[in-house]
């Protein structure tokens, strides 16, 4: 595990053999260990691996902190709370439903990913609803030794939250701060179906300025600083990124084209930044997945539509 900050490590679960796509978060000190994002079923060996290589087990596991519900993040949790009954997951209310019946969940992203559900997530076991802590935004808790503040930060998910530790100055920002493979790389944002909304995500990249954060940590992939360059870079790619999909909109071809023809683009735009190697970014956030949910955001605004329903990933 490599640190972030005194108590505070970090691990890759190597999500399809592929190094630095999914990275869980570990808080741990004598009064227990949280997991940020835990990951899928599918990475549970990794996951097991690294932690028992610094001297933990899920025995020891107190708490489960959930960005959100999608597969990558949280497909583990059921499985793990199972073994670990003592475990205590923390997630957003309107992600908690979900969490304790999947079968939705389960079935819009099969949706998504239809046959490689399997070897893409592996299990995902409902959590027992006594063992979910709901979380709406404004709370403060504790939480692997740490005073955690929470703020409701959705723009990626409906149902996204993220964790700031002010004395580490580590802000724990799943999805809602875009993808960076590795240093100095672009940050790319994921957005993927169903339920994307610019204008809310513009306010959550507020939300997390300001708290002035030392360092992001990103699920997809690791410690990012400093942190307002950082969001300023991510709030100018959404913003590209939706002129994209608006011009691919404005094509006369059919959406699997428009798709592909935007695909393109961000990989053009990933080789301008000098990441000759996209297949990262396409790993942790499919091209043709996030055209979809920006054009379905921006169809839905054109028709004066709003909401969305809970997806996997």
């Amino acid at each position: 595990m490599d640190t972030l900050a005194s108590g505070i490590s970090y691990f890759d679960l190597l999500f399809q053999d592929r190094p630095r796509v999914i990275a869980s978060a570990v808080l741990h000190s004598p009064a227990g260990v949280a997991i940020v994002d835990p990951g899928p079923s599918s990475t549970l060996a990794t996951f097991r691996r690294e932690l028992a290589a610094s001297g933990i087990g899920i025995g020891d596991v107190t708490s489960i902190l959930l960005t959100h519900i999608h597969l990558d993040h949280a497909g583990a949790t059921g499985t793990l709370v199972r073994e670990n009954p003592r475990i205590r997951v923390h997630v957003h209310d309107l992600g908690a439903p979900h969490l304790a019946d999947p079968a939705k969940l389960i079935a819009s992203a099969a949706r998504l990913y239809g046959e490689a559900m399997e070897s893409l997530w592996g299990e995902v076991a409902p959590v027992p609803r006594e063992a979910i802590t709901l979380l709406s935004g404004g709370e403060r808790i504790d939480a692997g030794g740490r005073r955690l503040e929470v703020a409701y930060t959705p723009g990626h998910a409906s149902h996204h939250v993220s964790y700031f530790s002010a004395d580490s100055g580590v802000l724990f920002a799943g999805d809602v701060a875009g993808i960076k493979t590795k240093p100095n790389a672009f940050v790319l944002p994921p957005t993927p179906p169903p339920d994307i909304d610019l204008e809310q995500w513009r306010s959550s990249l507020a939300t997390l300025d300001a708290w002035r954060p030392e360092t992001l940590f990103l699920t997809h992939f690791g410690p990012s600083s400093p942190s307002s360059p950082h969001l300023t870079e991510l709030r100018d790619h959404l913003d590209l990124a939706a002129r994209l999909v608006e011009q691919s909109l404005a094509r006369e071809e059919d959406d699997a084209t428009r798709a592909a023809w935007f695909a393109e683009q961000v990989r053009r735009a990933l080789q301008r930044m000098g990441d000759t190697d996209t297949r990262g970014y396409e790993v942790a956030a499919s091209f043709e997945l996030s055209w979809r949910g920006l054009a379905r955001y921006l169809r839905k605004r054109e028709r004066g539509e709003g909401g969305g329903k809970i997806s996997g990933s």
